[in-house]
């Protein structure tokens, strides 16, 4: 952690992913959007809408795709097209 000039640590924001449930650094995370149109994937975290995260694990971005565990979490029914756009989006690991 950073530390600042009192000496204490700067605080940095905890979230954890919709599929593993693992903590991680709020930054380490991508966010998910639900909008009007569809899913968004947000990754600099300040899209309005309802948010949720997924970590950089592929198994994690196919579980958000194929399972229910993102859809659950922003209240909403994926459809084919959020779907592709989450295997689209996911990192390269």
């Amino acid at each position: 952690m950073a530390v600042r000039k009192g000496g204490r640590a700067r605080h940095r924001p905890q979230r954890s992913c919709v599929v593993c449930r693992r903590k991680q650094d709020k930054r380490s995370l991508t966010r998910i959007v639900k909008r009007s149109e569809g899913l968004l994937i947000d990754p600099g975290g300040k899209a309005e809408g309802r948010g949720a995260y997924l970590c950089q694990q592929s198994a994690c971005w196919e579980g958000a795709a194929n399972g229910t565990a993102l859809a659950r979490a922003l209240s909403v029914k994926l459809g084919e097209a959020d779907r592709r756009r989450l295997l689209l989006g996911k990192p390269e690991t």
